[in-house]
């Protein structure tokens, strides 16, 4: 996710705590957007692998990471993992997980490019990112 926008720059769904998917979906981002100043995540163990920290070490990214057990560090991050949760997850009974991919996917497209943000003068994070100021990078 792009802090200043709120736009999800890539995701990947997974029932496993392996950290590929989470590989993957950083690989996207950087390709596809650039590379950001800094990245900040949680202590997760997907986030602390060495695979993961090393992709942003090759790119030449800071990585902050907040404190364990520290939920309140990442409130951009926290709060779409609710809205996702409460606005489709939970409405939804996905039988499989590509049901569940399909839905999140079509739910995450809604979030970025329908649903205004009042942060942004109700701009939807898509349009946020396209119209930001070009000296910021994106932030992962």
């Amino acid at each position: 996710m792009d802090w200043h926008s709120r736009k999800v720059l890539s995701w990947r769904l997974s029932n496993s705590m392996d950290a590929s998917f989470c590989v993957e979906a950083l690989k996207e981002a950087l390709a596809r957007y650039g590379t950001p100043e800094i990245f900040s995540s949680d202590q997760g163990s997907q986030f602390t692998s060495t695979a993961f920290t090393q992709v942003l070490l090759d790119a030449k990214v800071n990585i902050s990471m907040d404190g364990r057990g520290r939920w309140i560090g990442n409130p951009m991050i926290e709060r779409l993992w609710r809205s996702l949760k409460y606005e489709c997850v939970y409405l939804n009974a996905f039988e499989t997980g590509s049901e569940a991919r399909r839905g999140i996917g079509a739910w995450i497209s809604y979030y970025n490019e329908k649903r205004p943000h009042s942060s942004h003068g109700l701009l939807t994070p898509t349009e946020a990112y396209d119209t930001a100021n070009p000296n910021l990078k994106a932030a992962a």
